[in-house]
């Protein structure tokens, strides 16, 4: 049942991070074929390492529901800090560049 629990918060988790790079990855694309973009561009570059770690996290996450017991317990602990620290981080970026409201 633990690692039930293990495999869909890490499911999760890699799904929240790959929001989060597919978002980022949507305003580059966006930035760098407008006039001005650079600042969005600039941001966004800043942002890939966050974006990167989290994913990384998750997979790792995901990886150790392979395990038993203890390793159960940290990829939910894994999982789950790599998934919210992913949807804080995408929370922000879409705070900062949301328009048309």
């Amino acid at each position: 049942m633990l690692n039930l629990i293990a495999v869909i918060i890490a499911i999760a988790a890699v799904v929240a991070t790959l929001a989060h790079a597919g978002y980022l990855a949507m305003l580059n694309s966006a930035a760098t074929k407008r006039a001005g973009g650079t600042p969005i561009a600039q941001y966004v570059r800043s942002r890939w390492p966050v974006a990167g770690i989290t994913t990384a996290g998750a997979l790792l996450a995901w990886v150790l529901t392979s395990g038993t017991g203890i390793a159960d317990v940290l990829a939910i602990m894994l999982a789950a800090g790599s998934g919210v620290g992913a949807t804080k981080a995408l929370q922000s970026t879409q705070e900062r560049y949301r328009t048309g409201e």
